[in-house]
């Protein structure tokens, strides 16, 4: 009995010895073995394992929770790739293109396009720092209208473009004069309407319309069915003093004609540069008078010289170059002082859109201005500009409908 039990012992050891072997015949040990396997796996499934479950088990029985989970990390990724995107059109791209002295279009277009795919951010210290700069410079919170405050009694003052001729300012065109600014400053949220053949089918209107201060420049027409795309609210609009003439024939026999069109403007505040060129001067205060006659509900109101030369000399530092500035790129400055938050709407200098489709120049016409007069695409180019730092929004096409 006892060699019996002696013989059982002996190969209940052989026998763990040979499983011991098999176990550990890459010389590892077996504990190490499986950890070499678990490395090679994917959560910790062994690879053979991984394969068999993708082969059999269907996609539907995966628990929902894990798809909840990676979703919006995905979602966090793409926004990721894409912030990195615009970043780096802006540093490479967009920064080197505006040195440029010679204008493409088609190169600008192509910027733009890709422009349309960034999400627009404000950020507060880049518009903080341009406003502060803006404000050393030219000052629009007491400078942008010609006022009883900056322009004395009695003084000469000289003309913004024609600055070696001057205007003595005498009692009658002193009382033409506010007092002091006459725009109730800071504005909330501002809406900058340019002209532009962008704005046509835009669906634009009603948004403008929710603006808490409205500028739009020489005198465009937003009744009718064009105010679905560029409403009809109207805080203050520019005139040219060669609409006045060539138009309303210097309001000598259309006075009547010209009260009824601007009526639509309500109690808009009506800018003239009345003190940029001489010959500008007579048909400014024609409409100031003629206002005043009838007791209309607009004002006249006129450009303080000093502002529009000091702000042109601002921009020349910075590449634009002109005769004289636009009339919507002199308003926009003014409304990044004047305003908390600025959109710019019909800001398009192109003869076509994205797609190539013809644009005309403006949203009522197709006058295009005179050669060499303005810099639109370097205006267009900075305005782009602030538009990537985040200190104004550029509304690019079509708006949002609700």
């Amino acid at each position: 009995m006892r060699a019996v039990l002696a013989l059982a012992a002996l190969l209940g050891s052989l026998l763990l010895c040979l499983c011991l072997g098999w176990l550990s015949a890459d010389g590892s040990g077996g504990a190490r073995g499986w950890e070499k396997e678990v490395r090679a796996t994917t959560g910790g499934t062994p690879r053979v394992m991984r394969s068999l479950r993708a082969a059999s088990a269907p996609a539907q029985l995966e628990p929902p929770l894990a798809t909840n989970r990676t979703a919006p990390n995905q979602t966090g990724i793409q926004k990721s790739e894409q912030a990195s995107k615009c970043k780096e059109l802006w540093n490479n791209n967009w920064s080197s293109s505006i040195k440029k002295k010679r204008y493409s279009e088609d190169y600008y277009l192509q910027i733009v396009g890709k422009l349309q795919n960034c999400t627009w951010k404000k950020k507060p210290q880049e518009y903080a720092r341009f406003r502060s700069e803006l404000a050393s410079c030219c000052d629009a919170a007491h400078n942008f209208i010609a006022s009883q405050n900056n322009t004395p009694l009695g003084s000469n003052m000289s003309y913004e473009v024609d600055n070696k001729k001057t205007i003595h300012i005498t009692e009658d065109i002193f009382r033409m004069l506010p007092e002091s600014q006459p725009l109730d400053y800071p504005f909330k949220n501002c809406a900058v309407v340019g002209n532009g053949g962008i704005l046509k089918n835009s669906s634009c209107g009603a948004e403008i319309d929710k603006s808490d201060f409205v500028f739009r420049c020489n005198l465009p027409p937003t009744m009718g069915s064009i105010s679905q795309d560029v409403g009809n609210k109207t805080n203050l609009v520019t005139v040219n003093p060669s609409i006045i003439a060539q138009k309303y024939n210097k309001l000598n026999e259309k006075k009547l004609t010209f009260l009824e069109n601007i009526a639509s403007y309500g109690e808009a505040f009506l800018l003239l540069p009345a003190f940029s060129f001489r010959s500008n001067t007579a048909a400014s205060f024609k409409v100031h008078q003629t206002l005043k006659e009838f007791s209309a509900k607009q004002e006249a109101i006129f450009f303080y010289p000093r502002y529009l030369r000091n702000l042109a000399q601002f921009w020349r530092t910075k590449g634009v170059k002109a005769y004289r500035l636009s009339s919507g790129f002199m308003i926009t400055s003014a409304a990044v002082e004047l305003c908390e938050n600025v959109k710019l709407y019909g800001f398009w200098p192109f003869s076509k859109s994205i797609e190539g489709a013809p644009i005309s120049h403006h949203y009522y016409d197709n006058q295009l201005p005179k050669p060499g007069f303005h810099a639109m695409p370097k205006e267009y180019s900075q305005i782009l500009q602030l538009h990537g730092r985040g200190i104004l929004k550029l509304q690019f096409g079509k708006c949002l409908t609700d």
